[in-house]
């Protein structure tokens, strides 16, 4: 009975969107705090129409690899998070978004060279609805990101106003 309520729990999470530990997109800033208690909010240090507080939590477990998050919100909503973790979880991690978050739309290895340097960026995409989530490992660096996010909130955060 306990495995068929996992099984369950699981399901209803991939398919009502993107989360991280159970606080979705949409989510309040009393869920962050519930479930991440070393959550700390404050406003946001910039201007910009995409979020209004953010929450940074230290260090946290995502499947079973550490990380370290932070929340963004706007009118008492997640509007994105962001989790940052070490390069050689990035196979365990994928592994864990994808039974997460479902087969993803794509997934690529962009080989490329800038200023005559070779490099190789990884990426995995998923798409639902007006919700994204990209997985971006740039080779030879320390940390991975995976940024979540709902709308615009990826071109819109930076916009000083």
């Amino acid at each position: 009975m306990a495995r068929i309520a996992l099984i369950l729990a699981l399901a209803a999470g991939s398919a009502s969107g993107f989360d991280a530990n159970g606080v979705a997109l949409g989510a309040s800033e009393a869920e962050v705090l519930e479930r991440f208690s070393t959550a700390r909010c404050k406003p946001m240090e910039w201007q910009t129409a995409a979020a209004d507080r953010r929450c940074d939590d230290a260090s946290t477990r995502l499947g079973d690899v550490e990380v370290r998050i932070s929340f963004f919100l706007k009118a008492d909503a997640v509007q994105a998070f962001d989790l940052r973790f070490a390069a050689p979880q990035l196979e365990r991690m994928a592994q864990y978004l994808k039974s997460r978050y479902g087969a993803p739309d794509a997934e690529d290895l962009d080989r490329s060279k800038r200023r005559g340097a070779a490099r190789e960026i990884y990426r995995l995409r998923w798409k639902r609805g007006a919700d994204s989530a990209v997985l971006t490992s740039l080779r030879g660096r320390r940390r991975v990101d995976l940024n979540v996010w709902r709308g615009n909130f990826d071109t819109e955060v930076y916009r000083f106003k």
